[in-house]
């Protein structure tokens, strides 16, 4: 039985490679997706992975300053406020103030060591979980609970829902909520769409469903073979122009894992501060306005 979870939990680990960047074609969700997906936008002359990929490929903990693990627990200030939210645009950040999320997991081995990394640092973060992972591995969908980290959902299985139908889409996101829900055992409430493919009456869907739908300003393209360096450097740099922002990264990645304590520490350095989200039910149900808008859009 575990064998076969672990082999199911691999095979969907290939197939959400490039969770922010839609697979060029329509291939099974049991496929795997190029590591380097398609370029959908011009080359960035500032950044070093569009520019010079070659440069950044290698072993995962390469070009990382690797002393910045050996940070002594309690001993770190980039904790932020509790920002306490209804609806997307509640989510407003200060200069200097990020949010931590990673998508697709849970995954063995990787959550669990940002987990650690996280908690070394006195930061909570907020795990986007794909439903069929979150079932596969419910003792690590709980320990992210127990740990107090934020926990949304993801669909059950990753697809790209601008090709489906509404109907359907609506129902794999059902599925998923109920999913991460069952498996960390309390409600979900926070929604990212995958390859961030969305539409307006699938928002106002996922509002009616009380849930509060997670952007990206950041997109650390940790899904890209590349150098754990790579991913952090580039993340800095996007955060250098716009000074804030919610950062997409994933859990099912070990660069990812790898990188994220120089991560941490860099932004530390830096004066950022690393804000906790928290739920709450608005006082007037959203499903009204909602339903209001799918009408609109029928």
């Amino acid at each position: 039985m575990y064998s076969r979870l672990l082999l199911a939990g691999l095979a969907l680990t290939l197939s959400l490679a490039g969770c922010a960047t839609k697979p060029a074609g329509e291939a099974s969700l049991k496929t795997a997706y190029a590591a380097t997906p398609p370029l959908q936008k011009p080359l960035d002359a500032n950044d070093p992975v569009a520019m010079r990929p070659d440069q950044w490929k290698s072993g995962e903990n390469a070009g990382l300053d690797m002393t910045a693990t050996h940070s002594i627990p309690g001993t770190h200030h980039l904790a932020g406020r509790t920002m306490t939210v209804s609806s997307l645009h509640d989510i407003q950040l200060a200069d200097k103030e990020v949010i931590l999320t990673f998508d697709d997991g849970p995954m063995p081995g990787k959550t669990d060591r940002i987990l650690a990394t996280l908690d070394q640092f006195g930061v909570k973060a907020a795990f986007m979980m794909v439903g069929e992972m979150a079932a596969a591995h419910p003792e690590i969908a709980k320990r992210v609970l127990a740990d107090g980290d934020t926990i949304g959902s993801h669909t059950y299985r990753h697809p790209d829902l601008d090709k489906m139908s509404f109907d359907l889409a609506v129902a794999e996101i059902e599925h998923g909520e109920t999913a991460v829900s069952k498996a960390v055992g309390t409600d979900v409430n926070f929604f990212r769409f995958p390859y961030l493919a969305d539409s307006k009456r699938l928002r106002a869907a996922v509002a009616m469903r009380d849930m509060v739908v997670m952007d990206v300003d950041i997109d650390s393209k940790d899904y890209f073979s590349i150098k754990p360096a790579a991913v952090m450097q580039r993340t800095m740099d996007l955060l250098h122009k716009r000074g804030r922002g919610i950062i997409l990264m994933h859990d099912i990645h070990q660069r990812t894992a790898a990188m994220l304590p120089t991560l941490l520490t860099r932004l530390e350095n830096e004066g950022y501060k690393v804000v906790t989200l928290q739920y709450q039910r608005p006082q007037a149900p959203s499903n009204v306005v909602a339903m209001a808008e799918i009408h609109e859009i029928r």
